[in-house]
């Protein structure tokens, strides 16, 4: 349980471009409630975008997501995180973590298996 705490502490989050949500437009910051985050799903013109909860940014599973978009992209990216994963295959990861926390809520025990999980990447 430690080194996947480890694990966790190594992976580094920058979100510089965030304070950028405030200046595209004040109807885009006014939709976003306190405590998410508005994101980029897809590519092209399946592009969607997708107003998550910020407790997100803390499981496996997204965390995976947010390496696979450094890797893609890099951290140099304008506007939002942007995420190279199918919007389908985003709203299963969708389904998984919400289900997780639930599970997790009510039975006080979190599963380690979440690399079975991760099948979008390389869109």
């Amino acid at each position: 349980m430690v080194s996947g705490y480890k694990n966790h502490m190594n992976f580094h989050l920058h979100v510089p471009h965030l304070h950028l949500l405030h200046h595209h437009g004040k109807e885009e910051v006014k939709d976003i409630p306190k405590g998410f985050l508005a994101i980029m799903v897809g590519q092209g013109e399946e592009q969607q975008r997708f107003i998550i909860p910020v407790m997100y940014l803390n499981h496996p599973l997204f965390m995976e997501l947010l390496k696979e978009a450094e890797e893609e992209y890099g951290f140099d990216q304008k506007g939002p995180i942007n995420i190279p994963c199918h919007v389908e295959e985003f709203r299963h990861f969708q389904d998984l973590i919400e289900k997780e926390n639930s599970d997790h809520h009510h039975h006080h025990h979190h599963g380690g298996g979440h690399h079975h999980h991760l099948l979008c990447f390389r869109v």
